[in-house]
Protein backbone atom coordinates (compact mmCIF):
# COMPACT_ATOMS: atom_id res chain seq x y z
CA UNK A 1 0.00 0.00 0.00
CA UNK A 2 1.62 3.24 -1.12
CA UNK A 3 0.11 4.98 1.58
CA UNK A 4 2.05 6.95 5.08
CA UNK A 5 0.93 8.46 7.60
CA UNK A 6 2.70 11.12 9.89
CA UNK A 7 1.69 11.77 12.92
CA UNK A 8 2.87 13.84 15.75
CA UNK A 9 4.42 11.63 18.77
CA UNK A 10 4.37 14.13 21.71
CA UNK A 11 2.72 17.99 22.24
CA UNK A 12 3.41 18.73 18.42
CA UNK A 13 6.25 21.31 16.64
CA UNK A 14 8.09 17.83 16.32
CA UNK A 15 9.34 19.03 12.70
CA UNK A 16 6.63 16.90 10.62
CA UNK A 17 6.12 19.70 8.03
CA UNK A 18 9.75 19.05 7.04
CA UNK A 19 9.38 14.91 6.90
CA UNK A 20 6.04 15.44 4.89
CA UNK A 21 8.04 18.11 2.10
CA UNK A 22 10.42 15.89 1.87
CA UNK A 23 8.61 12.12 1.20
CA UNK A 24 6.23 14.55 -1.10
CA UNK A 25 9.10 14.48 -3.76
CA UNK A 26 8.11 10.74 -4.31
CA UNK A 27 4.28 11.25 -3.43
CA UNK A 28 1.52 12.54 -5.76
CA UNK A 29 -0.78 13.68 -2.95
CA UNK A 30 -0.53 15.18 0.42
CA UNK A 31 -3.74 15.28 2.78
CA UNK A 32 -3.67 17.23 5.99
CA UNK A 33 -6.81 15.72 7.56
CA UNK A 34 -7.09 17.60 11.37
CA UNK A 35 -7.01 20.94 12.68
CA UNK A 36 -6.92 24.59 11.57
CA UNK A 37 -5.14 27.44 11.25
CA UNK A 38 -3.52 26.86 15.31
CA UNK A 39 -1.21 24.95 13.21
CA UNK A 40 1.90 25.88 11.88
CA UNK A 41 3.98 23.65 10.08
CA UNK A 42 7.26 25.65 8.83
CA UNK A 43 8.95 24.47 5.47
CA UNK A 44 12.66 25.57 3.95
CA UNK A 45 11.58 26.67 0.46
CA UNK A 46 14.73 28.00 -1.58
CA UNK A 47 16.68 28.32 1.37
CA UNK A 48 14.07 30.55 2.97
CA UNK A 49 11.48 29.36 5.86
CA UNK A 50 7.90 29.75 5.20
CA UNK A 51 5.56 29.03 7.21
CA UNK A 52 2.05 26.92 6.28
CA UNK A 53 -0.90 27.11 8.68
CA UNK A 54 -3.40 25.60 6.58
CA UNK A 55 -2.00 24.53 3.29
CA UNK A 56 0.36 20.98 3.51
CA UNK A 57 3.16 20.64 3.27
CA UNK A 58 3.83 18.76 -0.03
CA UNK A 59 2.80 22.07 -1.72
CA UNK A 60 6.73 22.96 -2.46
CA UNK A 61 6.71 20.34 -4.66
CA UNK A 62 5.29 20.94 -8.09
CA UNK A 63 4.18 17.63 -9.58
CA UNK A 64 2.37 17.00 -5.58
CA UNK A 65 -1.60 17.58 -5.36
CA UNK A 66 -1.80 18.68 -1.83
CA UNK A 67 -6.18 18.22 -0.02
CA UNK A 68 -7.49 19.81 2.80
CA UNK A 69 -9.43 16.75 4.36
CA UNK A 70 -13.47 16.99 5.66
CA UNK A 71 -11.84 16.93 9.41
CA UNK A 72 -9.96 20.11 9.27
CA UNK A 73 -12.02 23.42 10.34
CA UNK A 74 -11.07 26.57 7.59
CA UNK A 75 -10.46 29.98 7.86
CA UNK A 76 -10.99 30.40 4.68
CA UNK A 77 -9.60 34.34 4.74
CA UNK A 78 -6.40 33.34 6.07
CA UNK A 79 -6.04 29.85 3.64
CA UNK A 80 -6.95 32.58 0.91
CA UNK A 81 -4.07 34.58 2.54
CA UNK A 82 -2.15 31.59 2.64
CA UNK A 83 -2.37 30.93 -1.16
CA UNK A 84 -1.66 34.67 -2.35
CA UNK A 85 1.80 34.37 -0.22
CA UNK A 86 2.89 31.30 -1.73
CA UNK A 87 2.63 32.77 -5.45
CA UNK A 88 4.41 35.59 -4.41
CA UNK A 89 6.76 33.39 -3.52
CA UNK A 90 6.41 31.94 -6.93
CA UNK A 91 4.57 28.84 -5.95
CA UNK A 92 1.78 27.49 -8.46
CA UNK A 93 -0.92 26.77 -6.49
CA UNK A 94 -4.15 26.66 -8.72
CA UNK A 95 -5.02 23.03 -9.95
CA UNK A 96 -2.38 21.49 -7.11
CA UNK A 97 -4.64 22.55 -3.96
CA UNK A 98 -8.50 20.73 -3.52
CA UNK A 99 -10.75 21.53 -0.43
CA UNK A 100 -13.36 19.69 1.16
CA UNK A 101 -17.22 20.50 0.54
CA UNK A 102 -17.18 18.80 3.46
CA UNK A 103 -14.73 21.07 6.23
CA UNK A 104 -16.37 23.26 8.00
CA UNK A 105 -15.62 26.89 8.44
CA UNK A 106 -14.53 28.97 11.08
CA UNK A 107 -15.81 32.71 11.42
CA UNK A 108 -15.34 35.55 12.88
CA UNK A 109 -17.26 35.05 16.16
CA UNK A 110 -15.56 32.01 16.30
CA UNK A 111 -12.49 33.85 17.30
CA UNK A 112 -14.24 36.24 19.80
CA UNK A 113 -16.36 33.16 21.28
CA UNK A 114 -12.63 31.58 21.72
CA UNK A 115 -11.08 34.87 23.42
CA UNK A 116 -14.08 35.24 25.74
CA UNK A 117 -14.12 31.39 27.33
CA UNK A 118 -10.12 31.69 27.90
CA UNK A 119 -10.67 34.57 29.62
CA UNK A 120 -13.51 33.28 31.73
CA UNK A 121 -11.96 30.07 32.63
CA UNK A 122 -9.24 31.50 35.80
CA UNK A 123 -6.45 28.72 36.27
CA UNK A 124 -7.53 26.47 34.13
CA UNK A 125 -6.76 28.33 30.97
CA UNK A 126 -5.53 26.26 28.44
CA UNK A 127 -2.82 28.79 25.97
CA UNK A 128 -5.10 28.50 23.08
CA UNK A 129 -4.12 30.34 20.42
CA UNK A 130 -7.43 32.60 20.04
CA UNK A 131 -8.06 31.30 16.08
CA UNK A 132 -11.67 29.62 17.00
CA UNK A 133 -10.76 26.38 16.49
CA UNK A 134 -12.34 24.89 19.10
CA UNK A 135 -15.61 26.68 19.11
CA UNK A 136 -16.23 25.71 15.61
CA UNK A 137 -15.11 21.76 15.97
CA UNK A 138 -17.91 22.80 18.90
CA UNK A 139 -20.66 24.21 16.44
CA UNK A 140 -19.45 20.85 14.48
CA UNK A 141 -20.34 18.22 16.69
CA UNK A 142 -23.59 20.61 18.25
CA UNK A 143 -24.92 19.86 14.39
CA UNK A 144 -25.22 24.01 14.10
CA UNK A 145 -21.53 24.52 11.99
CA UNK A 146 -21.58 25.54 8.84
CA UNK A 147 -19.71 23.91 6.21
CA UNK A 148 -17.73 24.80 2.61
CA UNK A 149 -20.76 22.92 0.63
CA UNK A 150 -23.40 25.13 3.04
CA UNK A 151 -21.84 28.70 1.13
CA UNK A 152 -21.62 28.41 -2.60
CA UNK A 153 -25.19 31.04 -2.26
CA UNK A 154 -25.33 34.05 -0.09
CA UNK A 155 -28.64 33.25 0.01
CA UNK A 156 -28.16 29.94 1.89
CA UNK A 157 -25.40 31.35 4.04
CA UNK A 158 -26.97 34.27 5.00
CA UNK A 159 -30.20 32.62 6.24
CA UNK A 160 -27.83 29.57 8.61
CA UNK A 161 -26.17 32.59 10.18
CA UNK A 162 -29.77 33.99 10.88
CA UNK A 163 -30.39 30.85 12.15
CA UNK A 164 -27.38 30.16 14.20
CA UNK A 165 -27.52 33.56 16.00
CA UNK A 166 -31.22 34.05 16.73
CA UNK A 167 -31.54 30.00 17.92
CA UNK A 168 -27.71 29.04 19.29
CA UNK A 169 -25.93 32.19 20.83
CA UNK A 170 -28.52 34.38 21.31
CA UNK A 171 -25.73 37.33 19.77
CA UNK A 172 -26.90 38.45 16.49
CA UNK A 173 -26.89 41.85 17.57
CA UNK A 174 -23.04 41.78 17.47
CA UNK A 175 -22.37 41.04 14.42
CA UNK A 176 -23.18 42.24 10.79
CA UNK A 177 -24.98 38.70 8.97
CA UNK A 178 -24.96 40.12 6.13
CA UNK A 179 -21.30 41.75 5.62
CA UNK A 180 -19.88 38.08 6.87
CA UNK A 181 -22.80 36.63 4.47
CA UNK A 182 -21.33 38.64 1.65
CA UNK A 183 -17.73 38.83 2.17
CA UNK A 184 -17.50 34.85 2.76
CA UNK A 185 -19.85 34.26 -0.77
CA UNK A 186 -16.85 36.28 -2.48
CA UNK A 187 -13.92 34.74 -0.84
CA UNK A 188 -15.89 31.09 -2.02
CA UNK A 189 -16.10 32.43 -5.29
CA UNK A 190 -12.28 33.37 -5.64
CA UNK A 191 -12.09 29.97 -4.37
CA UNK A 192 -14.33 27.95 -6.51
CA UNK A 193 -12.15 25.87 -8.33
CA UNK A 194 -10.10 24.58 -5.18
CA UNK A 195 -13.59 22.65 -3.88
CA UNK A 196 -13.93 19.35 -4.70
CA UNK A 197 -15.45 16.05 -3.15
CA UNK A 198 -12.07 14.86 -1.59
CA UNK A 199 -13.60 11.82 -0.18
CA UNK A 200 -14.33 10.30 -3.78
CA UNK A 201 -11.25 12.28 -5.41
CA UNK A 202 -9.01 10.83 -2.11
CA UNK A 203 -10.22 6.81 -2.19
CA UNK A 204 -10.12 6.68 -6.46
CA UNK A 205 -6.56 7.73 -6.38
CA UNK A 206 -5.69 5.81 -3.94
CA UNK A 207 -7.32 2.70 -5.40
CA UNK A 208 -5.08 3.69 -8.72
CA UNK A 209 -1.81 3.12 -6.56
CA UNK A 210 -1.46 6.81 -6.12
CA UNK A 211 1.33 7.71 -3.29
CA UNK A 212 -0.37 9.24 -0.46
CA UNK A 213 0.94 10.87 2.38
CA UNK A 214 -1.32 12.10 5.32
CA UNK A 215 -0.06 14.65 7.45
CA UNK A 216 -1.31 15.22 10.61
CA UNK A 217 -1.25 18.95 12.74
CA UNK A 218 -0.38 19.02 16.38
CA UNK A 219 0.57 15.59 17.87
CA UNK A 220 -0.88 12.62 20.24
CA UNK A 221 -0.29 14.25 23.24
CA UNK A 222 -2.77 17.14 21.60
CA UNK A 223 -5.52 14.48 20.72
CA UNK A 224 -8.46 15.24 22.56
CA UNK A 225 -9.25 11.99 23.26
CA UNK A 226 -5.67 10.21 24.37
CA UNK A 227 -3.60 13.40 24.74
CA UNK A 228 -3.06 15.33 28.28
CA UNK A 229 -6.86 17.03 28.59
CA UNK A 230 -8.01 19.90 28.88
CA UNK A 231 -4.63 21.12 27.19
CA UNK A 232 -5.52 19.72 24.37
CA UNK A 233 -6.33 20.36 20.53
CA UNK A 234 -10.14 20.34 19.77
CA UNK A 235 -9.37 17.29 16.96
CA UNK A 236 -7.62 13.73 16.69
CA UNK A 237 -4.30 14.26 15.48
CA UNK A 238 -3.99 10.40 15.96
CA UNK A 239 -4.14 7.57 13.76
CA UNK A 240 -8.07 7.39 13.83
CA UNK A 241 -8.14 11.38 12.36
CA UNK A 242 -6.58 9.73 8.98
CA UNK A 243 -9.97 8.07 8.43
CA UNK A 244 -12.99 10.50 10.05
CA UNK A 245 -10.76 13.30 8.56
CA UNK A 246 -10.60 11.75 4.96
CA UNK A 247 -12.75 9.24 4.29
CA UNK A 248 -10.18 7.26 3.62
CA UNK A 249 -10.81 3.21 5.64
CA UNK A 250 -7.92 2.06 7.67
CA UNK A 251 -7.37 -0.91 5.77
CA UNK A 252 -5.88 1.36 2.87
CA UNK A 253 -3.10 3.02 5.35
CA UNK A 254 0.18 1.41 4.95
CA UNK A 255 2.51 2.75 6.83
CA UNK A 256 2.91 5.17 10.13
CA UNK A 257 5.92 7.14 10.62
CA UNK A 258 6.26 8.92 13.91
CA UNK A 259 7.81 12.55 14.21
CA UNK A 260 9.72 12.84 17.21
CA UNK A 261 12.35 15.48 18.13
CA UNK A 262 15.86 14.30 19.53
CA UNK A 263 14.28 16.07 22.85
CA UNK A 264 10.93 17.43 23.76
CA UNK A 265 8.95 20.75 23.84
CA UNK A 266 5.26 21.71 24.54
CA UNK A 267 3.86 25.11 23.74
CA UNK A 268 1.77 26.46 26.30
CA UNK A 269 -0.29 25.06 29.48
CA UNK A 270 -0.34 21.54 31.17
CA UNK A 271 2.38 19.17 32.55
CA UNK A 272 5.30 18.44 31.22
CA UNK A 273 7.37 16.29 33.01
CA UNK A 274 10.80 16.35 31.66
CA UNK A 275 10.95 20.30 31.09
CA UNK A 276 14.85 21.54 31.13
CA UNK A 277 15.91 23.71 34.55
CA UNK A 278 15.31 27.48 34.08
CA UNK A 279 18.91 28.25 33.71
CA UNK A 280 19.42 25.56 30.92
CA UNK A 281 16.06 25.83 29.01
CA UNK A 282 16.63 29.40 27.63
CA UNK A 283 19.47 29.63 26.29
CA UNK A 284 18.82 26.24 24.84
CA UNK A 285 15.49 27.58 23.07
CA UNK A 286 16.97 30.28 21.86
CA UNK A 287 20.02 28.25 20.01
CA UNK A 288 17.46 25.71 18.93
CA UNK A 289 15.36 28.41 18.04
CA UNK A 290 11.96 27.13 19.74
CA UNK A 291 9.23 29.81 19.33
CA UNK A 292 5.78 29.26 17.59
CA UNK A 293 5.46 29.37 13.84
CA UNK A 294 1.97 30.51 14.54
CA UNK A 295 2.06 32.57 17.71
CA UNK A 296 5.72 32.91 17.85
CA UNK A 297 5.55 31.96 21.88
CA UNK A 298 8.32 30.16 23.36
CA UNK A 299 7.74 26.94 23.40
CA UNK A 300 8.68 24.95 26.75
CA UNK A 301 11.63 22.22 25.83
CA UNK A 302 12.17 19.37 27.91
CA UNK A 303 14.62 16.24 27.55
CA UNK A 304 13.51 13.16 25.65
CA UNK A 305 10.32 11.33 27.24
CA UNK A 306 10.44 7.90 26.07
CA UNK A 307 7.33 7.16 27.91
CA UNK A 308 5.43 9.72 26.10
CA UNK A 309 6.68 8.64 22.74
CA UNK A 310 6.37 5.03 23.69
CA UNK A 311 2.67 5.25 24.68
CA UNK A 312 1.88 7.30 21.15
CA UNK A 313 3.73 4.57 19.42
CA UNK A 314 0.97 1.87 20.90
CA UNK A 315 -1.85 4.33 20.02
CA UNK A 316 -0.92 5.71 16.76
CA UNK A 317 0.43 1.94 15.61
CA UNK A 318 3.61 3.14 14.64
CA UNK A 319 5.87 1.83 12.01
CA UNK A 320 9.17 3.72 12.39
CA UNK A 321 10.12 6.81 13.92
CA UNK A 322 11.52 10.07 11.86
CA UNK A 323 14.23 11.72 14.90
CA UNK A 324 14.30 15.61 14.20
CA UNK A 325 16.45 18.62 15.08
CA UNK A 326 19.41 16.39 16.41
CA UNK A 327 21.86 18.97 15.60
CA UNK A 328 20.37 21.23 18.31
CA UNK A 329 22.00 18.99 20.86
CA UNK A 330 25.39 19.69 19.99
CA UNK A 331 27.55 21.04 22.66
CA UNK A 332 25.31 19.14 25.30
CA UNK A 333 27.83 17.39 27.72
CA UNK A 334 25.53 15.22 29.20
CA UNK A 335 22.27 14.25 27.89
CA UNK A 336 19.17 12.76 29.58
CA UNK A 337 16.08 10.45 28.30
CA UNK A 338 13.31 9.81 30.42
CA UNK A 339 12.70 6.12 30.40
CA UNK A 340 10.03 5.82 33.30
CA UNK A 341 7.92 7.89 35.85
CA UNK A 342 7.70 7.71 39.35
CA UNK A 343 3.62 8.52 40.36
CA UNK A 344 3.59 8.64 43.66
CA UNK A 345 6.88 6.80 44.65
CA UNK A 346 5.66 4.32 42.11
CA UNK A 347 7.27 3.08 39.14
CA UNK A 348 5.04 3.43 36.35
CA UNK A 349 7.27 2.72 33.25
CA UNK A 350 4.57 1.33 30.94
CA UNK A 351 1.67 3.43 31.47
CA UNK A 352 1.29 7.37 30.22
CA UNK A 353 -1.15 8.54 33.05
CA UNK A 354 -4.60 9.33 31.79
CA UNK A 355 -5.46 12.50 33.99
CA UNK A 356 -2.75 15.58 34.48
CA UNK A 357 -2.92 15.68 38.20
CA UNK A 358 -0.97 11.96 37.74
CA UNK A 359 1.56 13.33 35.36
CA UNK A 360 2.00 16.76 37.15
CA UNK A 361 3.12 14.50 40.00
CA UNK A 362 5.45 12.62 37.68
CA UNK A 363 9.54 12.60 38.76
CA UNK A 364 10.65 11.30 35.30
CA UNK A 365 13.68 8.36 35.88
CA UNK A 366 16.35 9.04 33.53
CA UNK A 367 19.25 7.53 31.75
CA UNK A 368 21.95 9.54 31.01
CA UNK A 369 24.75 9.49 27.56
CA UNK A 370 27.68 11.84 26.50
CA UNK A 371 27.22 14.06 24.21
CA UNK A 372 29.05 15.71 22.06
CA UNK A 373 30.91 18.72 20.38
CA UNK A 374 30.64 18.71 16.82
CA UNK A 375 28.47 20.57 14.54
CA UNK A 376 26.53 17.94 12.88
CA UNK A 377 23.76 20.55 11.18
CA UNK A 378 23.03 19.59 7.41
CA UNK A 379 25.08 15.86 8.06
CA UNK A 380 23.64 13.31 5.65
CA UNK A 381 25.55 10.40 5.98
CA UNK A 382 25.39 8.37 9.20
CA UNK A 383 28.83 7.69 9.12
CA UNK A 384 29.81 11.43 9.39
CA UNK A 385 27.98 11.35 12.82
CA UNK A 386 30.15 11.95 15.85
CA UNK A 387 30.20 8.51 17.72
CA UNK A 388 28.27 9.87 20.98
CA UNK A 389 25.78 11.16 18.25
CA UNK A 390 24.94 7.55 16.80
CA UNK A 391 25.07 5.49 20.09
CA UNK A 392 22.44 8.47 21.35
CA UNK A 393 20.07 7.44 18.50
CA UNK A 394 20.84 4.10 18.48
CA UNK A 395 19.87 3.89 22.42
CA UNK A 396 16.59 5.87 21.67
CA UNK A 397 15.95 2.55 19.49
CA UNK A 398 16.64 -0.10 22.08
CA UNK A 399 14.48 1.97 24.74
CA UNK A 400 11.84 2.30 22.08
CA UNK A 401 12.10 -0.85 20.05
CA UNK A 402 11.68 0.62 16.87
CA UNK A 403 13.16 1.23 14.34
CA UNK A 404 14.66 5.03 13.43
CA UNK A 405 13.94 5.39 9.56
CA UNK A 406 14.93 9.05 9.79
CA UNK A 407 17.20 11.04 11.15
CA UNK A 408 17.33 14.89 10.59
CA UNK A 409 19.59 17.44 11.05
CA UNK A 410 18.97 20.53 9.96
CA UNK A 411 15.60 22.47 8.67
CA UNK A 412 16.26 21.56 4.90
CA UNK A 413 15.44 18.47 2.35
CA UNK A 414 18.87 17.52 1.89
CA UNK A 415 19.65 17.87 5.68
CA UNK A 416 18.57 14.17 6.21
CA UNK A 417 19.98 10.66 6.73
CA UNK A 418 17.41 8.08 5.21
CA UNK A 419 18.44 5.00 7.13
CA UNK A 420 15.72 2.59 5.32
CA UNK A 421 13.96 3.07 2.00
CA UNK A 422 10.24 4.81 2.85
CA UNK A 423 8.45 4.18 -0.66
Amino acid sequence: MNTVAIIGMLWGDEGKGKIVDLLSEQANIVVRYQGGTNAGHTVCFKGKPLPLHMIPSGIFNEKTVCVIGNGCVINLKSLYEEILLLESEGVDVRGRLFISKRAHVTFPFHIEIDKNIEKKKGSRKLGTTFKGIGPCYTDKFARVGIRVVDMLQREELEALLESYFSTFTGRKDEFDIKCIAEDYTKIVQELGDYIIDTVSFLNREIDGNKRVVFESAQGTLLDVDFGTYPYVTSSNPTIGGVCTGTGVASNKIGRVIGVAKAYSTRVGKGPFPTQFEEGFEEPFRKKAKEYGATTGRPRRCGWFDAVGVGYSQMINGVSSIALTKLDCLSGVDKIKVCVAYKINGKNGKASFPPDTASLSRTKPVYEKFDGWEEDIRGVNNEKALPRNAIKYFKALEDILRIKISIVSTGPDRKDTILREKIW
